[in-house]
């Protein structure tokens, strides 16, 4: 289950507040003239509206009820809509028994299933075409490679599956609050389901491959943010392990570090439909230069809350960093996370803090920098570390208390 948390707008410290309040008029002067596509994004096209109807009075039964026509797209929101497209097509599709049962085998097989993979003629064009909507949305190159994913909603449902049940389909893309998950059956009829009851029939989930995009989104956002001046270069170390910058190094040529030992997340319930998290970190303080920048990290190991992971990743490179101070703020991608847009929202906010000689905190200015309407359900804010320090040794709690991570400080020796 995701680990899901609602963002609390937190007060700005003293000083950040007084230059964000100047913001406004002079953020978005400060980005380069010449940022193109970094400035704005891709285009993201319009969804089609999904035809809607009033729901039957059915009542329901069992955690059940059918209705004749549902919308379940977030409006402006391409990426719940593309799904959505997918997930009627795809169960229109199973009325075919050859269809139905080359996808029951291939779903039974693996744990997800490319999704255009399964499909022929007009139903692989209708995938294909969803695939560049949420590409486009997520502000990535077309060439990240599918990202339509299929998948059991949970694994009970493997039994009914391999006896035959006849499945319904549904898109993994609703609002974690919501209270039911509209499935389609192969006449493409909607049904809700409850979103806290895993249901006995089995359901296929349309899913966005989040590790690919992610990962591709994670180097959008590193470049946008490079582009806007947010990642200033580290120091070269000497031979003798001293920087060229006025900061003492080790005798030993490299870099100290904080890498994280262990980490666990807080048990938040979630819809069923909901697949494994997606978790990266903004890791942000002053480089080297005086100027904010903001490092982002993948966790791509941290699918599940509750459980707790060891992957001696390290966090913190602190030769980017001309204090001993950063800060980390660690999201979850739900999925609909347009990178481009997050980046410049981040240096509009940003980039009109400067060093004045004393480390200041940027987690709030982090998380106010991003549009209140981005908080609906993605990217979720997960927790964050403040002042995080390059001696840190043991565990340290999150300021939210939705998690905790086992820190140490650790030495890179250059080979």
């Amino acid at each position: 289950m995701r680990p899901r948390h609602r963002r609390r707008r937190g007060a700005v410290t003293a000083v950040a507040a007084t230059l964000l309040a100047l913001s406004s008029a002079q953020a978005v002067s400060a980005l380069p003239a010449s940022a193109g596509p970094a400035t704005s994004g891709p285009a993201t096209p319009a969804a089609p509206a999904s035809p809607a109807s009033p729901a039957s009075p059915a009542s329901v039964v069992s955690g059940v009820s059918s209705v004749s026509s549902v919308s379940a797209v977030t409006p402006g929101s391409a990426v719940p809509a593309a799904e959505e497209d997918a997930a009627r097509a795809l169960a229109r599709s199973l009325a075919d028994p050859v269809r139905r049962e080359r996808v029951r085998e291939a779903v039974l097989a693996s744990g997800e299933v490319p999704l255009t993979a399964l499909a022929r003629g007009g139903l692989k064009s209708v995938l294909a075409a969803a695939d560049q909507r949420i590409a486009a949305a997520k502000g990535l190159d077309a060439g990240v490679g599918p990202l339509l994913r299929l998948r059991l909603g949970d694994a009970s449902m493997r039994g009914a599956l391999g006896a035959g049940t006849a499945p319904w389909v549904a898109a993994a893309g609703v609002d974690d609050d919501a209270p039911t998950v509209v499935a389609y059956d192969s006449r493409g009829r909607a049904h809700r389901l409850d979103a806290r009851h895993v249901p006995a029939r089995p359901v296929y989930v349309v899913d966005i491959d989040g590790s690919r995009a992610l990962a591709a989104g994670l180097g959008v956002l590193e470049a946008q943010l490079r582009h806007y001046g947010l990642a200033s270069a580290a120091p070269a170390p000497t031979r003798d392990g001293a920087a060229r910058a006025p900061r003492a190094r080790a005798a030993t040529a490299g870099f100290w570090t904080t890498r994280v030992t262990a980490v666990e997340l807080a048990d938040d319930e979630e819809p069923w439909i909901k697949g494994d998290a997606e978790i990266y970190t903004l890791v942000t303080g002053f480089g080297q230069d005086g100027k904010v920048r903001v490092d982002p990290v993948d966790m791509p190991y941290l699918d599940n809350d509750g459980t707790v992971y060891r992957p001696g990743q390290i966090l913190v490179n602190w030769s980017y960093y001309k204090y001993d101070l950063a800060d980390a703020v660690m999201m979850e991608d739900d999925g609909s996370t347009n990178y481009h847009d997050l980046a410049k929202a981040i240096a509009t906010a940003l980039l009109t803090i400067t060093d004045h000689g004393a480390y200041i905190p940027l987690v709030d200015a982090v998380l106010d920098a991003i549009p209140d309407d981005w908080w609906t359900d993605d990217p979720d804010y997960v927790d964050s570390w403040y002042t995080l320090s390059r001696t840190d040794d043991g565990t340290r709690h999150g300021a939210r208390g939705n998690g905790w991570m086992t820190l140490e400080p650790y030495f890179v020796r250059e080979s």
